[in-house]
């Protein structure tokens, strides 16, 4: 296992993952773009695509929200997408993110709740 370092915005990363990162980034899911384009690219603050944090890489990352927000398709439905979820969420948690989880079916059918639960969380942020 490689080791960690902290990038720009100051959280550990497995630098293995960047190229992959980039490749995601370069081929988004449908579900991804749309978000991408209906919602998160509307925003007046930095949204970065497909950012490694530890030995995971995040959909969407707002760092100035601690923010993470994931696209889930039908492999996270099953008990041990379900199971693998809950523990990178925690090791996210742990780092002091809140992470938001949309499926593409949230996506595909309710496009405008899944943009208002994000644009909500982000203008109601709680500071702790």
């Amino acid at each position: 296992m490689s080791k960690f370092v902290v990038g720009k915005y100051h959280l550990p990363y497995n630098p293995n993952l960047k190229e992959k990162a980039r490749e995601l980034r370069n081929n988004m899911t449908e579900t991804e773009r749309i978000v991408w384009k209906h919602c998160l690219q509307k925003f007046r603050i930095p949204v970065l695509r497909q950012r490694p944090i530890d030995n995971y890489i995040v959909d969407f990352y707002i760092a100035s929200h601690k923010l993470v927000i994931e696209i889930d398709g039908v492999q996270h439905s099953t008990e041990s997408g379900k199971e693998y979820d809950e523990n990178r969420t925690n090791i996210l948690a742990g780092y002091g993110l809140t992470v938001l989880r949309f499926t593409n079916a949230d996506v595909l059918s309710n496009l405008q709740s899944v943009c208002s639960v994000i644009s909500h969380t982000i203008t109601n942020e709680i500071i702790t």
